[in-house]
């Protein structure tokens, strides 16, 4: 390995420009420190490379990380042996799974945070509370949603906790199976309303109203439509002359000196040279799986088992979110269209079933959606490839009168599920990859069960004449949701960081992603970890460089 000439020394690093990872560096920059990021991807030019094209995005894996150079293991059990599998992969590029994602940014909910408080100890379970509370988050909450662009509408959701403000854009305009949703949800009494997105519907800091296609979910959008930290936090970084990115820039490890603490990082460059990067604050944000793995390679004799990792947590109580869903069969002989490629990925939701209810036989509960099947080629193929004139009449036969309603279950934290190093199975630069070991507790499986059937007899009273259930089998990563891998506590020999983010054992390295989450919450993930993230990084910038330690304390 060749070795560069060594940077000057900055004042934070950050690894991984995701959703997280920038909005680090968009606090910090803009508070005056001095930046570097680095994003393993490239900084793609949105109007160059991004399309409709399905194949490209879908079949191809244009967004997602090459399975040669960065595998990923997965195993259901501690006695498997662990095989090759793209498991919760997230696009390997700046701007990370924003790139691609559909956009969905509810609001956790004040239960949420105090899961082990309302229950108990679940047998087989690791439940905890977390170290803050809804009220502590609210503000960033809001402040994510201002700066970043998301539409909505307030008081839609009659579940929804206390907010300062409402939302910059209005809601998207339901889709028809949106329609049919709504529909069905006032026959039953449910409160069903427009799920919060990352889209602008008006312009927004300069940036264009949304552009009506389905065409979202794992597509990169060519527009300025979709709120990604690509085009917004991003630039805005930059913007401040206080902040380097370097993409194509593969971190290997986190330095430490001989009192522990971290030094910076050694990464590799876009030429192939190691790189040795100071800094006085290391922030990691590269999701809860390579963050894990990140910490882990990071031995030394100040640290044996892997940066902050005195307890023996770090990978541990790793949760997912599974994506279950019904899927409706409507007739053509006598329904409208729904028209799955018009509108948006997803058209209306409901928190009905999110709280606890004993009846059902499980504890917590989840968001559910109503949204397109699928993508217009992948309707058919691979399992029937189908070309031409065959390809549109199984369209305009089937998948024009079809919907889904999808559940972000709200999987256990399990102690035994977690991340390590695969001893065997190596990356293109030898380095151990992420081994996840994960088999579902018996709440995940009663609550998939029992929400799909939900989620099929909604599907019937909105008119579908067949329901086909997708019920949890095991945990396949079908989302890019990862949480749990580091958790925040107050107990340093149960938890791996502070309620700040801050590493137990070395106080100038945070994890800002969704590592840090003691419960998975039964919500998409992102926007939370944004606001956690902001507020992580307010407390870098405002309180520990000045040499105070103000700590909030919760009752």
């Amino acid at each position: 390995m060749r070795h560069a000439k060594k940077p000057e020394p900055v004042d934070a690093i950050v690894v991984g420009l995701g959703a997280t990872g920038a909005t680090a560096a968009k606090v910090l920059s803009e508070s005056g420190l001095k930046v570097v990021g680095f994003d393993r991807g490239p900084w793609l030019s949105a109007e160059d490379h991004y399309s409709g094209d399905e194949l490209k995005f879908v079949n191809r894996n244009y967004l997602w990380p090459d399975p040669n150079l960065f595998p990923r293991t997965l195993r259901h059990d501690e006695t498997s042996v662990a095989e090759r599998f793209p498991f919760s992969p997230t696009p390997q590029l700046v701007g990370g799974g924003t790139n691609h994602w559909a956009g969905w940014v509810p609001r956790p909910r004040e239960s949420d945070f105090v899961v082990r408080s309302l229950h108990g100890d679940i047998e087989g379970a690791s439940l905890a509370d977390w170290p803050i509370r809804y009220e502590h988050l609210e503000p960033y909450l809001t402040k994510v949603e201002w700066e970043f662009g998301i539409s909505g509408i307030a008081g839609a959701d009659k579940y929804e906790p206390f907010r300062s403000k409402g939302y910059p854009s209005e809601p998207l305009r339901p889709t028809r199976f949106g329609k049919r949703f709504y529909e069905a949800c006032n026959k039953m009494g449910i409160n069903g309303f427009p799920i919060p997105h990352a889209m602008v519907t008006n312009n927004h800091k300069g940036r264009d109203p949304f552009n009506t296609t389905s065409f979202w979910n794992q597509y990169g959008d060519p527009s300025t439509a979709r709120s990604n930290t690509l085009t917004t936090f991003i630039p805005e970084a930059v913007a401040t002359g206080n902040f380097e990115l370097r993409s194509e820039s593969f971190v290997r490890e986190i330095t430490v000196g001989a009192d522990g603490r971290a030094t910076g990082v050694i990464y590799i460059d876009p030429d192939g040279n190691e790189v040795a990067q100071e800094a006085a604050v290391v922030v990691l944000g590269l999701g809860a799986i390579e963050s894990a793995r990140l910490m882990l390679m990071s031995t030394s004799p100040q640290h044996p088992d892997g940066l902050g990792n005195s307890s023996g947590m770090v990978g541990k109580n790793a949760t997912f979110h599974e994506y279950v869903s019904a899927v409706g069969l409507f007739d053509q002989e006598i329904d409208d269209p729904l028209y799955g490629w018009v509108g948006n990925y997803i058209s209306g939701g409901t928190f009905e079933f999110y709280e606890t209810d004993e009846n059902r036989g499980h504890i917590g509960g989840c968001l559910i959606s109503a949204s397109q099947t699928c993508h217009p080629i992948n309707w058919v193929f691979p399992g029937r490839p189908q070309w031409g004139q065959s390809l549109k009449d199984a369209d305009r036969s089937y998948f024009n009168f079809a919907m889904k309603i999808g559940a972000i279950l709200h999987d256990m934290p399990v102690e035994s599920n977690r991340v390590d190093l695969d001893p065997t199975v190596k990356d293109a630069w030898g380095l151990p990859v992420a081994r996840i070991t994960h088999k579902p507790h018996s709440n995940d499986v009663a609550m998939s069960k029992w929400q799909v059937d939900k989620n099929a007899e909604i599907l019937q009273v909105a008119g579908a004449r067949k329901t086909i259930p997708v019920y949890l089998d095991r945990m396949t990563g079908n989302t890019c949701h990862q949480h749990g891998t580091a958790r925040m506590g107050t107990d340093p020999s149960k938890t791996v960081l502070n309620e700040w983010c801050q590493s137990h054992d070395v106080d100038n390295l945070f994890v800002v992603d969704g590592s840090c989450f003691p419960t998975s919450t039964g919500v998409n993930p992102t926007l939370t970890m944004m606001a956690n993230a902001w507020r992580v990084s307010e407390y870098i910038a405002d309180v520990r460089s000045k040499g105070r330690d103000e700590r909030i304390t919760v009752a």
